[in-house]
């Protein structure tokens, strides 16, 4: 095989893409069509709650035309970080809707294989004990014996390798748990006998779709062609092109080192790499190393529920409010201290955060110049939602009154867009686990099940 193509519909399953795209990379004969599922973008919440990242509606109109299409063609379909987390209650959703599918299109012959990534709690305090469990970043709590225990579940990411043994089982679909987001594009092009840091230099850039294109999005398609040196990303919609800058830029995206990526079991070198506009809005790149670690470890990733929230969203227009927002926020602060002494302040917390000035950027905002009006998230984060409740709602209403210094009308302070203007948001989460810990090897921690013709 001189040449082996991956079609990536979408940068995250669920968010959509254009037919037209699809079968335009239909029509260019793929050998896989693989997608990513899966982000820590939106924090802890997904992993913790065992919720999905999209709705069940639009992962199945988007699997739908993937399942079908490479059924027809008779390719593989590869789905990594099922349900955003790749837990097991998001690798079940995902599949229940593989099954819909299968049943409704009568494609019950499909070897269908669930790769899960689960790791048990006892697992990762023996390897703490051990020694061989650390935290990825400074940033990350001690992992203690009671946050563990509080952990509700804890994922880790695959590596290229139980992708390879499902495809060389027979797989047709492959529904992963969490995996490294390169690593079900990888898979299939090492599996096919293709150079290692390649496949997953192509897989860091096709994981995301078309974001490496001119202009850039996660929801229109994109085709990888693997060749023995090099590698061609193509996008399939005429209004894209991709160009050197679009393409290297991208090689950047999600990493804190310019041109070493790590991932389980070894890290990608980047620093040869060269791009080559093609003249047809394609690029090539080529000088893409890849090095074995002398240990292998995989990146986990637990949450732990740590309190409950509720939320209010107003606007200010008065501008003399605004010029003092901030004092006038923490007198407010102090208020609701002060009529539930009762209650330590240590049992929650009440944060302000003012989009117009420094909403978006904190402290960290070069020009904190104010608009003419304020948006203004009033959160309340407590150990129980009756009590988020209560904080939120105190604060509102005093907020809503507060005889600031120089305020003419007694009318309210905020103006707000919703009815009820509290919204209990529910639990919050924490990542608990985010360490790295040694295995074996490769497959020690992921477990491979086949489903044969529709059913277990």
């Amino acid at each position: 095989m001189d040449e082996y193509r991956i079609l990536a519909p979408c940068g995250m399953l669920g968010y959509g893409f254009p037919k037209a795209s699809f079968q335009k990379g239909m029509d260019q004969r793929p050998d896989a069509i693989v997608v990513d599922a899966g982000s820590t973008d939106a924090g802890p919440h997904k992993l913790g709650a065992g919720t999905a990242i999209v709705s069940k509606q639009a992962c199945k109109k988007d699997l739908e035309l993937m399942i079908t299409a490479g059924a027809a063609a008779g390719i593989p379909v590869i789905i990594g970080s099922a349900g955003g987390s790749g837990a097991r209650i998001h690798v079940e959703w995902t599949q229940s809707i593989v099954m819909e599918i299968v049943k409704e299109h009568q494609l019950s012959d499909l070897n269908i294989a669930v790769i899960w990534a689960d790791i048990p709690h006892e697992v990762v305090k023996a390897s703490l004990a051990a020694g061989k469990c650390e935290p990825l970043n400074l940033t990350v709590k001690p992992l203690t014996e009671e946050r563990l225990e509080a952990t509700s579940r804890i994922v880790a990411q695959m590596g290229h390798e139980p992708i390879v043994e499902a495809l060389e089982a027979g797989a047709d679909i492959i529904i992963c748990g969490r995996a490294y987001d390169p690593s079900p594009f990888a898979a299939a092009a090492i599996h096919n006998g293709f150079d290692m840091a390649l496949a997953y230099h192509l897989g860091k850039i096709l994981e995301c779709a078309a974001l490496c294109a001119d202009p850039g999005t996660t929801k229109d398609c994109m085709l990888g062609i693997l060749k023995k040196d090099s590698f061609i990303v193509k996008p399939l919609n005429d209004k894209r092109k991709c160009t050197t800058i679009s393409v290297a830029a991208h090689t950047f995206y999600e990493k804190d080192h310019p041109y070493l990526l790590h991932g389980p079991g070894s890290i990608l070198d980047l620093e040869q790499c060269e791009f080559k506009e093609l003249g047809d809005g394609s690029v090539e790149v080529s000088g893409s190393r890849i090095h074995e670690t002398p240990v292998y470890k995989i990146k986990l990733e637990g949450a732990m529920k740590t309190a409950y929230r509720t939320i209010v969203v107003a606007g200010v227009r008065d501008p003399l409010l605004i010029s003092k927002i901030e004092e006038v926020e923490e007198l407010v602060k102090q208020q609701v201290h002060e009529y539930y002494d009762d209650i330590s302040v240590n049992a929650y917390q009440i944060n302000f955060i003012n989009y117009g000035l420094n909403g978006v950027m904190g402290q960290l905002e070069p020009t904190p110049t104010p608009g003419h009006e304020l948006g203004i998230v009033i959160e309340a984060v407590a150990d129980t939602q009756e009590l988020a409740d209560t904080i939120c709602s105190s604060v509102r209403s005093t907020f809503l009154h507060y005889g600031y210094e120089g305020r003419k009308s007694t009318a309210g302070n905020l103006a707000f867009p919703f009815a009820p203007s509290d919204i209990s948001f529910g639990a919050v989460y924490e990542f608990s686990v985010y360490h790295l810990m040694e295995v074996r090897d490769a497959l020690e921690m992921f477990n491979c099940e086949f489903i044969q013709g529709g059913s277990k």
